[in-house]
């Protein structure tokens, strides 16, 4: 060998020895198990077989993940399927026709309710909003003098109604953001009925859940404004068996029914609740009269059977009445109703 190959032969073989010692101490410091010598801890020991089982199962969680994505496709192609009125229902709001019709909850009571009304309110407003979304002939809703313990509450219970499109909703008073000549409150204490309901007009519900406590007050302020005034005709179509007290939705639903189908008597049965126990006024007389023949009937047939029978009948009326009192007491007020 050469001298000039000999510095660079030594100087390999140098390399190869520490590289053969580095391999040597890196196998030497590897965790073996069941060896004596430096045993690994529990917790490695965990890691390992964690690790060791997560490779393990690789293959499932891929088939599960696959099984999962198969069964959500199955699932949105069947709810297509089911629901094939969801194109219909498309069509429909493309063929909704906008009222010019301005339909108001007054909200300037704020003072005269306490928490549990104006949550009850609250959720009559809601169900307001909903319904004119929905609505074929969606009016222009407004939500005036909107501030105080309903705000609160609307902050803190529903954030997102400062998204709720379609709706006016404003701090101000309704009489500083429509005409005087365009505004008409409903209110049952006013002597006058309303035949039509003229579109060019803003109609003005009482935002007020009092339980009959403030009678005449909207009719008070709506003198007090020098704004025109009516009452629905529901007299005129209804005969009911409780009060003829409905909840702000109530109203509302009963002019969006009216807007759709042009008749008072369809949309007072459609919106009325059963427990208000509504019949036409033409059927009242016929069962009255029907009523009264078959009560003679029974006199004829037996004295004594019919007294044991309107004792018993008295009987049980007169829980039911106080029941439905005590139900009409707890639902929402607004004085746009005839008594």
């Amino acid at each position: 060998m050469s001298s000039e190959m000999l510095p660079a032969f030594i100087e390999n073989s140098n390399v190869d020895k520490k590289q053969g010692i580095n391999e040597h101490q890196e196998e030497s410091q590897k965790p073996r198990l069941g060896e004596g010598c430096e045993p690994i801890s529990k917790r490695q020991m965990k890691k390992l077989i964690k690790q060791k089982q997560w490779e393990e199962q690789r293959e499932l969680r891929k088939q599960k993940r696959k099984e999962k994505r198969k069964r959500k496709k199955l699932e949105r192609q069947c709810q297509m399927e089911s629901n094939s009125d969801g194109n219909d229902r498309k069509r429909v709001r493309r063929d909704v026709v906008h009222s010019t019709l301005r339909l108001i909850i007054d909200c300037s009571f704020d003072d005269l309710m306490v928490l549990k009304d104006i949550k009850k309110l609250h959720k009559q407003i809601q169900r307001c909003y909903a319904e004119n979304r929905r609505a074929l002939h969606p009016v222009q809703f407004y939500l005036t003098s909107h501030g105080g313990q309903l705000k609160k509450n609307m902050d803190e219970n529903d954030k997102g109604w400062v998204n709720w499109k379609d709706i006016h909703i404003k701090p101000e008073h309704y009489s500083e953001l429509i005409k005087k000549e365009d505004l008409i409150y409903l209110t049952s204490d006013s002597p006058n009925i309303l035949k039509e309901l003229d579109e060019s007009k803003a109609y003005v519900i009482g935002g007020l859940v009092d339980h009959n406590h403030h009678k005449g007050l909207t009719y008070k302020q709506a003198s007090d404004y020098g704004i025109n005034h009516a009452q629905l005709p529901l007299g005129n179509f209804v005969k009911m068996n409780s009060r003829k007290v409905l909840a702000v939705n109530h109203v509302f639903e009963i002019i969006l029914e009216y807007l759709e189908t042009r008749d008072w008597q369809e949309a007072f049965f459609t919106i009325l609740p059963q427990r208000k126990g509504a019949v036409p006024t033409d059927k009242t007389c016929e069962s009255a009269s029907h009523d009264s023949q078959s009560v003679r009937m029974e006199e004829c047939e037996s004295d004594s059977d019919s007294s044991e029978e309107e004792y018993s009948r008295n009987e049980l009326d007169s829980p039911r009445e106080e029941k439905q009192d005590k139900e009409n007491h707890t639902e929402s007020i607004v004085n746009s109703l005839p008594h």
